[in-house]
């Protein structure tokens, strides 16, 4: 009658280790299902729970060791700068058909990783940046025509693309950093025709610097001549006779007294003055 009341306890504590033992594999599955995942630097991550309350917007995984539950999925970001070319025909404000290679640098806001997931996934640079770069070129370069796109107002044209970009941008997360427009082509015989109409102006503008500058000589000259009128009217007006006989008296004395002079007086001139006639 004790054989049985021995095997009860055993079989209780079987059952308790089988428990166990089944409770440890789940967990050692569990585990070794885990994803042990490193953010790098220039990342960031957002995290979904499949059954947790979906995608953990709020929260934003930084670089480093991260431990993942299997059943949870983490979506990683580069979020260091990223650099799209496009080339794009469009229309001018005349209707002419003008193709431009632009540039576009944008990266995903950092803190905004979740946002962005949720609206427009991790091809957010097909699904968002591209189409907005599009947009806005059609919308500002059907503002100008030709000949203001390839000379006059080229950098203009392009800080309202940049600001019209960066507006759309911002508003979806993503942070532009700068818009270049690298080329801007035209048809040939617009664009030649472009060409001569500047050089003829820059023609004009140098004949007419040519005719300032003569026109400015030739009131210095007028200047110069009325200053000299001017100054031998006052000087005429200051000879009187005796000054003129002073000055004649000053100048025989010096002729007078030269060493290489011979002096022969012969009587007087009209102004009293004597004549001095010979000399070495």
């Amino acid at each position: 009658m004790s054989q049985p009341s021995n095997k009860r306890p055993n079989q209780g504590r079987l059952l308790t280790t089988g428990i166990i033992i089944f409770i440890s594999l789940i967990v050692i599955l569990i585990f070794s299902n885990a994803t042990f995942l490193t953010i790098q630097a220039g990342e960031r991550g957002v995290l979904f729970k499949r059954f947790g309350g979906g995608l953990e917007k709020e929260k934003i995984y930084k670089p480093g060791f991260h431990v993942v539950a299997p059943w949870n999925t983490m979506f990683v970001y580069d979020v260091r700068e990223k650099q799209l070319e496009e080339s794009m025909s469009v229309l001018s404000s005349n209707g002419l058909n003008i193709k431009l290679d632009v540039t576009v640098r944008v990266n995903p806001g950092y803190n905004n990783i979740g946002e962005l997931h949720e609206q427009f996934g991790r091809d957010y640079m097909n699904s968002l940046v591209r189409p907005e770069i599009r947009s806005s070129v059609r919308k500002i370069i059907g503002r100008f025509n030709p000949e203001e796109l390839y000379s006059t107002r080229r950098d203009e044209v392009q800080g309202l693309i940049s600001n019209d970009l960066d507006s759309v941008l911002r508003k979806n997360f993503v942070e532009m950093k700068a818009v270049l427009i690298r080329d801007i082509v035209l048809p040939e015989k617009v664009r030649t025709a472009i060409e001569e109409k500047i050089e003829a102006e820059q023609l004009a503008l140098k004949y007419e610097y040519i005719l300032d500058q003569e026109r400015k000589e030739a009131e210095r000259r007028i200047i110069e001549a009325e200053a000299k009128a001017e100054s031998n009217r006052i000087l005429n007006a200051s000879l009187t006779p005796n000054i003129l006989r002073d000055k004649g008296i000053e100048a025989t004395l010096d002729l007078a007294n030269s060493s290489n002079s011979k002096v022969i007086v012969v009587g007087s001139g009209d102004d009293g003055l004597p004549l001095i006639l010979g000399g070495n």
